[in-house]
């Protein structure tokens, strides 16, 4: 029987499989995730991901690992998670009323097989009040968000518009992710 590992704590990610009806296991690396900021957004994902993607395969050779890193992109500005309020406030003012984009990118580890890649969406935030980003942020949902929101939850009320794959922006392209398994030899049901 084929072993699949998420090599991620996400509950987000861990819930896109989960709808799925695969069984896996979830295992969160712990890998550093400074990255060259000569690199393109692209290749910073497909970096991350792969990086917390090998580190769980070392420990279980035998199986299929998925990684997941996502970044958001404003004027060439890679946006990570935010450390405090204030610096929420910064990154949400700076996407109100304007167009960023997301990547996410994927890797997966398997016995026979290395398959990485990346998928990008562009979002657009309405215009928002500084009241309105306060209450959000007041909501606490931002802190553990990538661009400081989570287009699945309260900060939906954000985005007015996306192209693109709409679960690359909440954590794992599913669609793609689950061809690229069947490519790395993965049986899915």
């Amino acid at each position: 029987m084929q072993n699949l590992i998420l090599a991620s704590s996400s509950p987000r990610r861990k819930e896109l499989l989960e709808n799925l009806h695969l069984q896996f296991e979830v295992s969160s690396s712990d890998v550093d995730e400074t990255f060259d900021p000569v690199l393109s957004p692209g290749e910073i994902v497909k970096e991350l991901a792969h990086r917390k993607a090998q580190a769980i395969f070392n420990k279980h050779p035998d199986s299929y690992v998925i990684g997941s890193d996502t970044v958001v992109v404003k004027d060439g500005n890679v946006l990570g998670k935010p450390g405090s309020s204030k610096e929420a406030f910064t990154m949400l003012k700076s996407l109100s009323g304007t167009t960023h984009s997301v990547y996410t990118g994927v890797s997966i580890v398997a016995p026979e097989n290395v398959i990485t890649f990346y998928e990008k969406t562009d979002v657009v935030f309405w215009e928002l009040t500084d009241e309105e980003i306060n209450s959000y942020i007041g909501t606490g949902e931002p802190f553990d968000k990538a661009g400081a929101y989570g287009i699945q939850g309260i900060g939906s009320m954000l985005v007015k518009s996306i192209t693109g794959d709409y679960f690359s922006v909440v954590g794992l392209p599913v669609s793609r992710t689950v061809r690229e398994l069947r490519k790395a030899g993965y049986s899915l049901p």
